[in-house]
C-alpha cells in the first residue's frame, strides 16, 4: 500500500454507518446479505489493512491537515488577515463553540479515533493465522500511533476531551465526561505511543511511504512529555530520534513544503496528498461525504496563495514574522547562499515586495499585490515554485508535514535547557537549523561579539537597535521561543500551542500591538521603505486580539455546542 494515494474502498463509509441507530421500522433491522458489516468485514489481513487505510485517510481532513488549520495558524503572533475573511473571528478571538474550526476539528478527530478504535478492537480478537509474521502487531501499532496523534490534537487544541478507546454502542458509552489534558496524555497518548515505538519499524520500503514509523512515535512521545514539562524524559526521547541515524536535515529547505522531494530525509510524519487522483473532485471533498469520492488533494494552497494568482491569501504573515525573516542574516560563507541576499528560509516561506527569485513563474511584482498594508504573502504549502496559478478547483498535491527533524532539534534544545543541561549543546542544535537556512549561527554571533548575540525578535524598525545578550539558558530559551521556532516552523501548525504552553500569549500580543501603534504614528516615515515596504496603511492585526485575550477562554477551543447538546455528562 503506497499511502501517497490513501486508497480507500467503500469500507470507509460502511464502517462508520454500522453504528447508526434505526428509526423503529422492522425492515431497518433486517440483514442485507450484500452489505459490509462489522460481522462480515474483519475476516482477513487485507481487510484489516483496508480498515487501517481509512484511519490514515482521516489525516486528510481539512481541520486536521488542510485549510481549516489556517484558523489556528492565525491565533498567535505570526499571522494576520483582513476583516472580510473568515479567519478574522480567530484573529480577533471572537469565535465561539459553534464556529467552523471549533466544531469541524472535534468531529473529524473523533472520526479518526472511531476508525482507529475499530481496527484496534477488532484486531485484538483476530486469529494470528490470518496475518504474516509481525503483521498483526504492525497494524495495531500503526492504528495506536494514529489514535495517539488524534488524541494529542484534541488534548492540545481543546485542553480536554472525552476518552473513548472502545467503539461506543450504548447511551452510556456515548455520554461520558470529558477528561483533562493530563488524563488524555497518561491514559491514551503515552501508552499508545509506547506500544507503537515497540512494534513499528524505523523505515518502510518505497511502496509503503507514509506509514507511521518508530521515529514518528518516538518524536510524538517526546513532544507529549515536553507538554507535560518532563524535561529530561523528553530530551531523552528526542535524542533517541536524533541518534538513530535515520533522519537528516534536507539540504534544500523548500523540499519540506513542496512536491519535489516528499518523504525526504527530514520527514518524520507527513500526510500524503495527490492532485492527480480523482481530478474532478474539489480539494475540500473528504472521504466521509456519502455523495462524493474523496479528492485526495489538499485545499490549503488555494487558501494561502496570493489573490492575483488564483488564490485567496486568507492568511498573511504578520509584520513581526516578516521582520524576523529580514533579520535572518545571510552568512556569505555558507555554500547554500549563491548570490542571494535574503535567507533561503525566507525565500521558501514568504514573499515580500523586495523578494528574490520568481513567484508563480514570474518576476516578483509582475502582478498586483503588496498594497493596502500587505508586506508579504505566504509561500509554504503553495504551488508558487512550479505553477503559474493555484488550481481553480482548490486542488494541490503538496503533503502536509506534521513532524520533521528541525522541529525535533529545537524541541530537544528546549528540553535540554529546561532540564539544566548544556547551553552549548542546545546552541549546537539550534545552529544546525540556522546553518541549513544559510544564516549566521548563534556561535558565529558569539565569536564576533565578545560572547554575546542579538535579540533578533526585537523590531529594528520600531526600536532602532537589538540588545546584545549573553548566552545564558534564559536568553537562549528566549531565542528558541521568539525567533527560531516561529521562523523555522511558521504556518506548520505549532505556534499557538507553543505560545500557550509557554504562557507568552499576552506578552506577545501586548508587544506587537504597541509596535502597530508606533508604526501607525510613524507611517509617513516608514511607508514603502525597508525593511517591510508597507504602503497605504498599517494592518491592525493585534488591535482586538490584544484587548480580547482571556487565557481561560482562549488558550483552548471550547467543547463544541453540539457535543454539549448530545453528551449529557459533559460540564455536569
Amino acid at each position: 500500500m503506497k499511502l501517497k494515494t490513501y486508497k480507500r474502498s467503500a469500507v470507509c463509509m460502511a464502517l462508520c454507518t454500522t453504528l447508526l441507530a434505526g428509526c423503529g421500522q422492522d425492515f431497518l433491522y433486517e440483514t442485507n446479505p450484500n452489505a459490509i458489516t462489522t460481522d462480515t468485514f474483519w475476516e482477513n489481513a487485507s481487510q484489516f489493512q483496508s480498515g487501517l487505510a481509512t484511519v490514515y485517510g482521516a489525516l486528510q481532513f481539512q481541520s486536521v491537515s488542510g485549510e481549516g488549520l489556517i484558523n489556528e495558524m492565525i491565533l498567535g503572533d505570526i499571522g494576520g488577515t483582513e476583516s472580510w475573511y473568515r479567519p478574522t473571528a480567530y484573529r480577533n478571538l471572537t469565535y465561539n463553540d459553534a464556529s467552523d474550526q471549533v466544531t469541524n476539528k472535534w468531529n473529524e478527530l473523533y472520526i479518526g479515533i472511531f476508525r482507529a478504535n475499530q481496527v484496534i478492537n477488532q484486531i485484538a480478537a483476530a486469529d494470528e493465522d490470518l496475518f504474516r509474521i509481525n503483521e498483526k502487531e504492525s497494524i495495531e501499532a500503526q492504528a495506536r500511533f494514529l489514535r495517539a496523534f488524534f488524541y494529542f490534537q484534541l488534548a492540545t487544541t481543546y485542553g480536554q476531551a472525552v476518552i473513548r478507546t472502545e467503539v461506543p454502542v450504548t447511551d452510556e458509552d456515548f455520554n461520558k465526561a470529558a477528561s483533562s489534558q493530563e488524563e488524555i496524555f497518561n491514559t491514551v497518548v503515552l501508552p499508545d505511543l509506547e506500544f507503537a515505538k515497540t512494534h513499528l519499524p524505523k523505515t518502510w520500503d518505497s511502496n509503503n511511504l507514509g506509514r507511521a514509523t518508530w521515529g514518528a512515535a518516538s518524536s510524538l512521545y517526546g513532544k507529549t512529555l515536553l507538554f507535560q514539562e518532563k524535561w529530561t524524559e523528553a530530551a531523552n526521547a528526542f535524542k533517541s530520534v536524533i541518534d538513530s541515524d535515520v533522519y537528516a536535515l534536507t539540504p534544500k529547505i523548500r523540499d519540506n513544503f513542496s512536491e519535489e522531494n516528499e518523504f525526504n530525509e527530514e520527514s518524520i510524519f507527513e500526510v500524503a496528498y495527490n492532485s492527480e487522483i480523482n481530478p474532478g473532485a474539489h480539494g475540500s471533498v473528504v472521504d466521509d461525504d456519502p455523495g462524493r469520492t474523496g479528492a485526495e488533494a489538499t485545499n490549503i494552497a488555494t487558501a494561502l496563495g496570493q489573490l492575483n494568482f488564483g488564490a485567496y491569501n486568507t492568511l498573511l504573515p504578520s509584520y513581526y514574522l516578516h521582520e524576523l525573516y529580514v533579520n535572518d542574516e545571510v552568512d556569505p560563507k555558507n555554500s547554500i547562499n549563491k548570490g542571494n541576499t535574503q535567507s533561503v528560509r525566507m525565500t521558501a516561506s514568504v514573499v515580500p515586495k523586495n523578494g528574490e527569485g520568481l513567484y508563480y513563474l514570474l518576476p516578483i511584482g509582475t502582478r498586483a499585490g503588496w498594497a493596502f498594508g500587505q508586506s508579504a504573502y505566504i509561500k509554504k504549502f503553495t504551488n508558487w515554485y512550479h505553477l503559474p496559478n493555484e488550481d481553480g478547483n482548490s486542488r494541490s498535491g503538496i503533503n502536509f508535514r506534521h513532524i520533521r527533524l528541525a522541529d525535533v532539534y529545537l524541541m530537544y534544545a528546549e528540553a535540554l535547557l529546561n532540564a539544566g543541561g548544556s547551553v552549548d549543546e542546545a546552541i549546537e542544535y539550534i545552529d544546525k537549523v540556522r546553518a541549513r537556512a544559510g544564516v549566521v549561527t548563534l556561535r558565529q554571533y558569539l565569536n564576533a561579539n565578545s560572547n554575546t548575540f542579538p535579540q533578533l525578535h526585537i523590531s529594528k524598525q520600531v526600536h532602532g537597535v537589538q540588545p546584545m545578550v549573553a548566552p545564558t539558558a534564559e536568553n537562549v530559551m528566549t531565542h528558541i521561543r521568539r525567533v527560531e521556532r516561529p521562523v523555522e516552523l511558521a504556518f506548520e501548525g505549532h505556534r499557538w500551542k507553543d505560545l500557550v504552553r509557554w504562557g507568552l500569549v499576552q506578552t506577545v500580543f501586548a508587544e506587537l500591538r504597541q509596535d502597530e501603534i508606533w508604526r501607525e504614528a510613524h507611517k509617513t516615515e516608514i511607508f514603502d521603505k525597508a525593511p517591510l515596504y508597507i504602503v497605504e496603511r498599517i494592518r491592525p492585526d493585534f488591535l482586538l486580539s490584544s484587548a480580547n485575550y482571556n487565557p481561560a477562554a482562549h488558550n483552548y477551543f471550547p467543547i463544541p455546542a453540539q457535543e454539549l447538546q448530545t453528551n449529557n455528562t459533559i460540564g455536569k
